[in-house]
């Protein structure tokens, strides 16, 4: 009995000491894995000289360049409405009549009162010669002769007056009548036959109509205060319609607001925008219509001939003695503010990463203009370099400078459309 607990006991030491060994033999392979330097796997590409173009991207609606909305300049009921959204017209056409019954009565009302005046003021002036002859001849005083000069002069004025009169009645109702200024189309109607709308020549009045002319449109669109600096007269733009989907338009910046459109003053939403008006050059086949939806990139610079690398190449990284500066700092309340401070100071470059004998070295860089795909580099970079542009994460994230690299350009997909050119 003896003996069989002690083959057992035997045997237990042999299971846990091979465990130990196996467990040993784990945590060397963990340490020394860890020790590993790791290997990061990348894509590459070659800085090369490229035409690239600064594109500012907007968004808006196509409008006519000339439009004109119709207001009621008088109150009352429209009797003649002869035209319909969609119609066009001619510069003079009738568009609409407002019933003129009470302007007319007005108006007799003025001329009848203009007739007493110009009554009274033939019997002042004819009154007041009577007056001066006896006056000349020493007949009548002084006294007298002031108070009948007085009243020809008052009669000289009432009758002005009442002319005035008269001819505001007849502009009133000349205001019942509206023509077309223009020759365009009825791009939008808002009343009826039979509506009855209100005006008056202190504050506008009821919008009737919009007339337009629909063979000269525009893109309005919102462009950001940061962006707005650097659109110009004349800069071309690609236009895209939302309602022409296959087909890409062009255009040129004719107007910049000076004065910006902020949208959610005061709260976290505000937004600053400017808005900037393109000249479309539309085929004759096309055919607008106000408010349609587009899209707009208008190329702001281009430069020929310029060192260009993949945009998601440039990164930023703290420079090594600022990040053991940082690093060195401690935390305490009485840190915490030195630690700010040294945040506040550092100023962070902007690098790529170009790959030598499979390691990825920072270069800092300085950069120009972009476009939607690539970056031009203005220094510290020269042509035929190979950089990585890929992936993202290890660009933004991974990689430090000295680290591994495995290249596999299998996965390297097209960048962007800009022409290549060689200086």
């Amino acid at each position: 009995m003896a003996k069989s607990n002690g083959k057992k006991k035997k045997r237990k030491i042999i299971v846990f000491s091979i465990i130990g060994v196996i467990v040993i033999a784990l945590i060397v392979l963990v340490i020394m894995g860890s020790n590993r330097e790791k290997v990061h796997t990348v894509q590459t590409e070659k800085a090369e000289f490229r035409t690239i173009t600064q594109i500012v991207t907007a968004s808006g609606k196509i409008q006519p360049v000339v439009q004109v909305k119709i207001n009621a300049e008088v109150s009352g009921e429209i009797i003649e409405l002869p035209v319909r959204e969609g119609q066009r017209v001619k510069k003079g056409d009738l568009l609409v009549r407002i019933k003129p019954d009470a302007y007319q009565a007005q108006l007799e009302r003025s001329e009848a009162s203009l007739a007493v005046a110009q009554a009274n003021l033939q019997k002042a002036e004819a009154e007041f010669r009577r007056v001066t002859d006896l006056y000349a001849k020493n007949l009548v005083s002084t006294a007298e002769m002031e108070v009948s000069k007085a009243t020809y002069l008052s009669s000289q004025a009432t009758y002005a007056q009442q002319q005035a009169v008269v001819k505001e009645s007849r502009e009133t109702i000349a205001k019942t009548t509206v023509r077309s200024p223009m020759d365009g189309v009825v791009s939008q109607l808002r009343s009826e036959l039979g509506e009855r709308v209100s005006g008056s020549q202190f504050m506008q009045g009821t919008e009737i109509m919009t007339v337009a002319d629909l063979s000269r449109m525009e893109a309005r669109v919102n462009v950001g205060e940061n962006d707005v600096v650097m659109v110009t007269f004349g800069d071309t733009a690609r236009i895209d319609v939302d309602a022409y989907p296959e087909r890409k338009f062009v255009g040129v910046v004719s107007q910049i607001a000076n004065t910006a459109l902020t949208r959610g003053l005061g709260t976290q939403d505000e937004v600053t925008n400017f808005e900037v008006r393109i000249l479309i050059n539309a085929p004759d086949n096309v055919r607008f219509r106000p408010g349609m939806s587009m899209t707009s990139d208008i190329e702001t610079e281009t430069r020929k001939g310029v060192l260009g690398v993949p945009i998601q190449s440039v990164t930023t990284r703290m420079p090594k003695d600022e990040t053991k500066k940082a690093e060195t700092v401690a935390e305490g309340e009485a840190q915490l503010a030195k630690k700010a401070k040294v945040k506040e100071d550092t100023k962070i470059d902007e690098v790529i990463f170009v790959v030598k004998d499979g390691v990825a070295k920072t270069q800092v860089v300085k950069r120009g203009i972009s476009d939607d795909s690539f970056v031009e580099i203005t220094e510290g970079l020269s042509e035929g370099a190979e950089i990585v542009s890929g992936p993202y994460r290890a660009i933004n994230r991974d990689l430090e400078d000295g680290a591994k690299v495995k290249i596999d350009n299998a996965k390297t997909k097209k960048t962007g459309s800009s022409v290549a050119t060689r200086n």
